[in-house]
């Protein structure tokens, strides 16, 4: 292997690394979607989580403090959180788009700089795969003769991104402006309708546990270990808030 080779491999054989970029790809792609939900998906029931628990604790602060809770206040902070939210994970989504391109301009210099380094890497990978001999030659050869094909395949293969499941970052903020609209909606109908406090923990608890529920049930992990950690942290949370604003007010 030449010492142009070895500087590109950074030392490694060609298939190892193809496994580091495949890492660096499934990091990006965890990162990007949260696991196996789409990136709107995740954002919508992780918002409508955090929604609901926030707006709780705010609650139990108030109520802890003797103080009324009122509407129009709680509805100020809840049309400034949607929008921030919404904003974030805009920002967020943006950013990683970005680091993609990035990649993706990474994977178009190496291309165009470095071709018989990528021819290589791409051999490894195709050996790896179990094609040889004349059908691995021809496979190569074939995808070797268009950049935009290679660049494609090396990004899906070499980097293991899943190109289609990219969803747009405006997708995404329309997915935590959903999320908070629907929690906030139940949470404004309790506050008028039922008393407050318990009416607000009760409905946090069906939130959280609910959308745990579907996050569980759509990347298929344990649905019962996923409701139970969410709403010992969502509990978590409300006895925080509890003992913390009483041990102020004891002081006060």
């Amino acid at each position: 292997m030449s010492k142009k080779c070895c500087k590109h491999f950074k030392g490694k054989e060609a298939l190892g690394h193809v496994i580091e970029a495949r890492q660096k790809g499934r990091d990006f792609m965890y990162k990007e979607h949260g696991g196996e939900l789409s990136g709107p998906t995740f954002s919508f029931l992780d918002t409508a989580k955090e929604c609901s628990v926030f707006f709780t604790v705010l609650a139990i602060v108030f109520t802890g403090f003797n103080q009324t809770i009122s509407i129009p206040f709680f509805f100020a902070i809840f049309i400034t959180y949607l929008f921030f939210k919404s904003g974030r994970v805009a920002i967020v989504g943006w950013t990683r788009l970005e680091r993609l391109h990035r990649m993706i301009e990474e994977e178009r210099y190496e291309i165009e700089h470095h071709r018989p380094q990528e021819k290589e890497e791409l051999t490894a990978l195709y050996r790896a795969k179990g094609f040889s001999g004349k059908l691995l030659e021809e496979v190569i050869d074939i995808l070797m003769a268009d950049d935009n094909r290679l660049l494609q395949v090396m990004l899906e293969d070499e980097f293991g991104l899943s190109l289609e499941k990219i969803e747009h970052p405006l997708k995404q903020a329309l997915g935590a402006f959903l999320g908070a609209s629907i929690s906030g909606a139940l949470f404004f109908s309790i506050l008028y309708f039922i008393f407050p406090l318990s009416g607000l923990i009760a409905l946090s608890t069906l939130t959280v546990g609910l959308f745990a529920w579907v996050s569980a049930h759509k990347e298929k992990r344990r649905r019962l270990v996923s409701i139970c950690w969410n709403l010992a942290l969502a509990y978590l949370s409300f006895a925080v808030a509890y003992f913390v604003t009483q041990t102020i007010v004891e002081f006060l």
